[in-house]
């Protein structure tokens, strides 16, 4: 394992990690072991999923997601925001997340589900409210939560529930606009690229934009610098991610991995989402577990995308074979504890290399 310019042994590092963690220590010993320096990248909900529920099973009362839990966490890390759920926040609650991001030159991103029906508007509304009282930058969205190749049998299905996305998005208008917050919907393994440009054209919301997802376009089969350079002018946040990438029988392996260690050029990525927004922030996701499966030899998936270019099948075959991996990360296999470590020394690796060469 690579982090920073020093290789590691990583299996001598996961057990000392690990028993590091089972005491609640692992934080302390990432930051003394990668660096203290700070990192303006901050970091999704997701990336510290397994802390989490290593920390609930010492512990039930405590729940790092609790979002002053997860801010004052990140900051710890020496991330620079956070991405999260918020939820809906008393106000005593909301001034003292607020007080420490402002504190700490920290910036916050939500997580909302968009409302399901009509009589959804209305949780929907507290939870837009809570993200403008505690100054969000904006609000991260799913409309098709899934992997469409896994979640869907038809194309019929698939135009059925981009129906309900659209539905759902014309729901959330009026309540961003009124509340002006920057809603972020994220190309999630579920619309391709042409398909997400003809909804945001369709909503015609200056509210309504993207969070731009480096790395889940790839299993859709589209170009996946064309897509981040499609979507940059429209982005309100980001997901950045490298990944990791190999053949196997039914079409190929997809995991995600500390950033640089993937198939990515990350720099161009970045560059462009730059030019486009000069001001926009960026958060690392990095869900520490085993490889996905895409599935893009298979006649299933290719029902579900009627009239794809064998041409796309044939360039993202071509980067998987040019890009074999040899770091996929088996996750499940190991012990809850080193399952914690492994995760965050993930982060610090690439927080380092955010910071080091990618200029954050």
């Amino acid at each position: 394992m690579v982090i920073g310019n020093e290789r590691f042994d990583r299996r001598a590092m996961l057990r000392g990690a690990a028993a590091l963690a089972a005491t609640g220590a692992l934080t302390d010993w990432a930051i003394a072991n990668e660096s203290k320096a700070n990192c303006t990248l901050g970091l999704v909900a997701y990336d510290v999923v397994l802390r989490r529920k290593l920390l609930s099973e010492r512990d039930p009362k405590v729940d790092l997601f609790e979002p002053l839990n997860l801010l004052k966490h990140s900051h710890s890390l020496g991330a620079g925001g956070l991405q999260a759920s918020l939820g809906v926040l008393d106000a005593d609650r909301v001034r003292a997340l607020r007080d420490y991001a402002e504190q700490h030159e920290l910036f916050l991103d939500g997580i909302v589900m968009p409302p399901k029906d009509d009589a959804d508007v209305a949780r929907f509304e507290a939870d837009i409210r809570t993200a403008a009282e505690v100054g969000a930058l904006a609000v991260r969205t799913v409309v098709m939560p899934g992997r469409r190749y896994e979640q869907f049998r038809s194309a019929a299905e698939v135009r059925d529930s981009r129906e309900r996305a659209r539905r759902m998005l014309e729901l959330a208008r009026p309540i961003v606009e009124k509340h002006k917050v920057r809603f972020a919907v994220e190309n999630h393994k579920c619309e391709r690229l042409d398909e997400r440009l003809a909804l945001y054209k369709h909503l015609n919301c200056d509210w309504i934009g993207a969070c731009v997802d480096t790395g889940n376009s790839f299993a859709l089969l589209d170009d996946p610098y064309e897509v981040v350079e499609a979507l940059a002018p429209r982005a309100f946040t980001v997901h950045l991610k490298d990944q990791a990438v190999r053949e196997y029988d039914h079409g190929f392996l997809l995991g995600d991995i500390p950033l640089g260690q993937g198939c990515f050029d990350l720099g161009r990525m970045v560059d462009a989402l730059r030019k486009a927004q000069p001001k926009l922030r960026f958060n690392l996701e990095l869900i520490t577990r085993d490889p996905l499966k895409v599935t893009c030899l298979t006649e299933k998936y290719w029902n579900v995308f009627p009239g794809v270019s064998g041409r796309d099948l044939a360039r993202t075959l071509r980067t998987v074979r040019e890009y074999p991996a040899d770091n996929l990360q088996y996750v499940s296999e190991l012990p809850l504890a080193e399952q914690a470590a492994l995760e965050e020394m993930n982060v610090a690796a690439s927080l380092d290399y955010a910071r080091t060469h990618l200029g954050f």
